[in-house]
């Protein structure tokens, strides 16, 4: 990317929350699924008393926030597994939202079906795919098909909805109970611990009140904080090394550092980086600063609080 290309970078905005999203005074939450899905398990989890609002995909949860259909919208971005889910990379970097937190879910996944099905009638698994690659090992062992879903709860809403036999799906053992379907094996995930972390976006400007999360911070209290940040670099010798060490020289640690294909340049890369700092303290604050002169392009998606793992 040369010089007359460079993007300058951008940071949240000042809007403010008004609208429909509000309703009540409780939160509307945009999720990607059915009801049952691991993503409405993540919005419980990081909000007391949410009203949901499930979309069919990941970009449709950025417009129903885009369009104040939301406050905010919960999306998985890593697999502890599978790693990270890049559809969500590249829809950060499309839209003008935020991350304003995360949180990390448990991953147990089970194979269901029709009331009456036994496991050697089964023909066809269904399945999200970030799922059926979550519990591979398990799948492997019988000449299933497996086919893709948008979600892993709306796998098992489809096979319930079709009254479809020799069928089963991949989905979690609380989806499989709300569509009534039975349990052939338990716990296939891969790893015994497995886990998604997910983070919650919103607009530029808003602020989650306290009363809408489940695990509010204190007045005064400070937590670990993660700041999310996306970047072009020069494409030269040196150019990544020179920019890792501006973090380097200022003490913060990247816990993450991935790249992804920037769209509309062959063979060009935007960085994806997570690192354990809070953007507005001197010292990290000082080092984007250093960095936004320094590289093509910064985006800063956003500082938040760490989910505890």
């Amino acid at each position: 990317m040369s010089d007359a290309d460079a993007v300058p970078v951008t940071r949240a905005g000042d809007r403010s929350a008004t609208g429909p999203e509000l309703a009540g005074r409780r939160p509307t939450v945009a999720f990607s699924g059915e009801p049952g899905a691991f993503a409405e398990d993540a919005v419980a989890a990081f909000f007391a008393e949410p009203l949901t609002l499930p979309v069919p995909g990941f970009r449709e949860v950025f417009e129903a926030v885009r369009d104040g259909r939301a406050i905010a919208g919960v999306l998985p971005i890593e697999n502890l597994v599978n790693g990270s889910v890049r559809e969500n990379y590249d829809l950060l970097l499309e839209h003008e939202l935020v991350i304003t937190g995360e949180v990390v879910v448990p991953v147990r996944l089970c194979l269901a079906a029709l009331p009456g099905q036994r496991i050697e009638e089964i023909e066809r698994v269904y399945s999200h795919i970030q799922a059926l690659g979550q519990a591979d090992r398990f799948l492997r062992s019988r000449p299933w098909s497996l086919l893709t879903t948008y979600n892993t709860a709306g796998a098992g809403k489809m096979i319930v909805d079709r009254g479809e036999r020799a069928a089963a799906a991949v989905l979690s053992p609380r989806a499989a109970a709300l569509f009534g379907l039975e349990i052939l094996a338990d716990a296939i995930q891969n790893v015994p611990d497995n886990r998604t972390r997910f983070v919650v976006v919103a607009r530029p400007g808003v602020v989650l009140e306290p009363g809408w999360l489940r695990s509010p911070r204190a007045p005064g209290s400070r937590a670990a904080m993660r700041t999310t940040l996306a970047m072009a670099v020069a494409n030269e010798p040196g150019a990544l090394h020179r920019v890792l060490g501006i973090f380097a020289a200022a003490g913060l640690n990247m816990s993450k550092l991935e790249s992804r294909p920037m769209h509309g340049r062959a063979w060009e890369y935007v960085f994806w980086v997570d690192l354990d700092a809070d953007a507005t303290e001197p010292g990290a604050r000082a080092a984007l600063d250093e960095l936004a002169v320094s590289v093509p392009m910064l985006r800063i998606l956003g500082s938040y609080p760490r989910a505890a793992d």
